[in-house]
């Protein structure tokens, strides 16, 4: 699969609202026509016409970039909190940039603060249904009132850059030591890098940095390790162990590292082997702290235990095409989601596979690769997606359709959208704006909330379906 973007350039900020999920607010013309949800590869737009935001699904939305596009970026662990419900949030991220020269590419290190919203209301009142998108537009503008609003005005990007040599394939950060990072290269290595002078700095500090003033600091890493023979995308740490790691490449090569201190690894030069084609993916067992998952170009996945040796335990024909990413349910360890090239993505309940047929749910909605899949850290049968199609997807597998609940539901709302009947009952939401749409995180500690990545730039959302997102005692309304 072709991750790179296509001459990539800065990141423009955009104007407000001229496509479904670009910006914070919708366009401030009203439209004249009856409102209809528009479907990528099924609707096309016709002269005249365009895309517009509904800010009424989000709880939040923003935008932001860090100079350069990033393929790959992750969320930080802190310490403001283990579950966040209320607004305005903040968050701490690492992103490797895909610059258009390699000597440009830098590892940011940012916070983002005064990520500013709403609560919802299960069902809105009569005067919410009937507002139109411009007024919807002014009233998020304005300062509303604190029990519906948290915080107002824009995010505070706070950023420190590390030079990095080429560009950042994929860059993930411990869990157990958020300041420890390893990134892939398009240069072969794997590097380790120690984030926690940039973290604390960001910590302490509340002044803003803008995009292009943040000066690039060099910084030797803690490893840097060239026993790959090819540059790769698969990386991952040990939910279980500190500082186990596994990184896999384009040579279908497998490398665990086992930690030796807090600074040191011992990267195992025998790689693990069982795919026939690049190895695009790895995942750790939530709860094996042996054994971990890979998917391949091969259109395999296949399970591991590193006390059986260097082939894998089980190997599994998941897609027809290439399997991009994959999953596992920390909340349901048996569960791992898979996205393939061909834009379907499947979940597998693994207490199956001696029976044969291990596949529990399966997708064709997107019609192009897909780029990214994550389970929910707060609701165990709920997923995101992103896809090539410039769409990010949410799902939640326990949902199956109910005609009588839907008619009452909009009764209560005076539901007037002309929502496409074919949608799979599954589909909670559906966010657009951005274009060549390459990864997406669920932060953990703040339920509701999704950060992803493009070639345009980040956007923080919050959609206002999520149930998890609401405090509990939110819960009984409606």
């Amino acid at each position: 699969m072709v991750r790179r973007i296509k001459n990539p350039k800065k990141a423009k900020r955009k104007n407000k609202g001229s496509k479904k999920g670009e910006g914070s607010s919708s366009s401030n013309s009203i439209p004249s026509a009856p409102v209809k949800v528009w479907q990528p590869g099924v609707d096309k737009l016709e002269d005249g016409e365009e895309l517009q935001c509904d800010p009424s699904a989000y709880n939040s939305l923003h935008a932001f970039d860090i100079g350069w596009p990033c393929l790959s970026f992750d969320v930080l662990h802190d310490s403001l909190g283990l579950v966040r419900t209320e607004f305005p949030h903040t968050v701490y991220c690492v992103a490797g940039t895909q610059a258009e020269k390699a000597s440009w590419n830098s590892i940011g290190i940012f916070k983002i603060s005064n990520i500013s919203g709403k609560r919802r209301k299960l069902v809105p009142t009569k005067s919410a249904a009937n507002e139109t998108d411009a007024e919807s537009d002014s009233s998020d503008s304005d300062e509303d009132d604190e029990e519906e609003n948290g915080g107002s005005g824009t995010p505070v990007l706070q950023l420190r850059k590390v030079a990095h040599e080429g560009c950042i394939n994929r860059i993930r950060a411990m869990t157990q030591n958020p300041h420890i990072c390893a990134s892939w290269s398009d240069t072969g290595h794997v590097q380790v890098w120690d984030f926690s002078s940039h973290l604390n700095a960001l910590a302490e500090s509340e002044t803003e940095v803008s995009r292009g003033a943040s000066a690039v600091s060099n910084q030797t890493p803690l490893v840097k390790f060239d026993g790959h023979k090819d540059e790769g995308y698969a990386i991952d740490w040990s939910p279980l162990v500190p500082g186990r790691l596994v990184s896999g490449d384009c040579k279908n090569c497998i490398h665990l590292w086992e930690p030796t201190s807090d600074s040191t690894w011992n990267v195992d030069t025998n790689p693990f082997v069982g795919h026939a084609a690049s190895v695009e993916d790895l995942q750790w067992s939530p709860t094996e702290p042996y054994v971990f998952a890979s998917c391949s170009v091969d259109g395999n996945i296949a399970i591991w235990d590193t006390r059986l040796g260097k082939s894998p335990a089980a190997s599994i024909k998941a897609h027809n095409a290439d399997v991009n990413v994959i999953s596992w349910n920390r909340l349901a360890s048996c569960m791992l989601a898979s996205g393939s090239d061909d834009g379907t993505f499947s979940i597998r309940d693994l207490r199956l596979l001696k029976e044969g047929d291990s596949v529990v749910a399966h997708f064709e909605y997107h019609k192009h690769p897909i780029t990214s899949i994550e389970w929910s850290p707060h609701e165990a049968s709920t997923l995101a997606v992103s896809s090539s199609d410039n769409q990010l997807t949410i799902w939640d597998l326990s949902l199956e359709r109910d005609e009588e609940e839907e008619a009452e539901f909009r009764a209560k709302t005076r539901e007037e959208v002309n929502a496409p009947v074919d949608l799979p009952p599954q589909l909670l939401f559906v966010h657009q704006g951005q274009k060549d749409l390459k990864e997406l995180h669920w932060p953990s500690q703040i339920p509701g909330m999704l950060i992803s990545t493009a070639a345009d730039g980040f956007n923080i959302l919050m959609p206002s379906n999520l149930e998890s997102a609401l405090p509990s005692n939110d819960m009984i309304e409606g």
